[in-house]
């Protein structure tokens, strides 16, 4: 129990001791484990009773002690009761906090799956765009290798119709040529003919052969 009526409890660093209201407020900011220390250094501090193992304490510090400890248990478990209840705030402020760092971590966890599911797909869309493109360039290659091949095929033959073309036409035309030098040396020869026939009769007439007068009835003239 609390005396009823302490003169005073703890001494001022002036040797003055605090009144009951000075007590109240100087207790809230008391150290506890300080002042049970305290209370343990004054008894270890009394003097001891020779040939015993008692110690004279000075009953009138020591009840003043007590009653500064006693008065302020209650702010101390005050501040402990205010220690724990924060404790269990800042504890569910930080499962609130851990949760929204997980569901954070999730939601980002998922934008990445989100975004490398698009990724991957761009990824797929891009590799097949260019093999679409890689066999539409190498069919387009194909086609331009094989109308490249049958346009050669078809100059080479079309080149082989006029070469065999051009030498028939210059065998018709050596043909004609001959022909028609044939036809022309062989008028001149029949005009030249004619005209021996006619100069060899000229010249009969103009000398005729005796023999072939007697043996031969005289010509009639024209």
């Amino acid at each position: 129990m609390l005396r009823s009526e302490p003169s005073s409890i703890e001494p001022n660093q002036d040797g003055s001791y605090l009144t009951p209201e000075e007590f109240t407020e100087e207790s809230e900011s008391l150290d506890l484990q300080q002042e049970l220390n305290h209370l343990e250094e004054m008894i270890l501090a009394s003097p001891r009773i020779p040939l015993t193992r008692r110690t004279l304490v000075d009953e009138e510090k020591l009840l003043d002690q007590l009653d500064y400890v006693r008065l302020s248990l209650p702010t101390a478990f005050q501040e402990a009761v205010e220690i724990v209840s924060q404790k269990e705030e800042i504890l569910l402020e930080a499962e609130e906090y851990g949760q929204q760092i997980v569901d954070a971590a999730q939601a980002k966890r998922a934008q990445i799956l989100d975004d490398s599911d698009i990724i991957r797909q761009a990824e797929q869309e891009a590799s097949e765009m260019r093999r679409k493109v890689q066999q539409e360039c190498d069919a387009m290659l194909q086609e331009t290798l094989e109308e490249i091949d049958r346009k050669r095929r078809l100059c080479e033959q079309e080149l082989e119709m006029m070469h065999t073309k051009a030498i028939a036409e210059a065998k018709a035309i050596e043909q004609g040529a001959d022909e028609y030098a044939d036809s022309v040396l062989e008028n001149i020869e029949q005009h030249l003919s004619d005209m021996l026939r006619i100069i060899r009769n000229g010249r009969q007439q103009l000398h005729p052969d005796p023999s072939s007068g007697r043996n031969s009835p005289p010509s009639k003239k024209k």
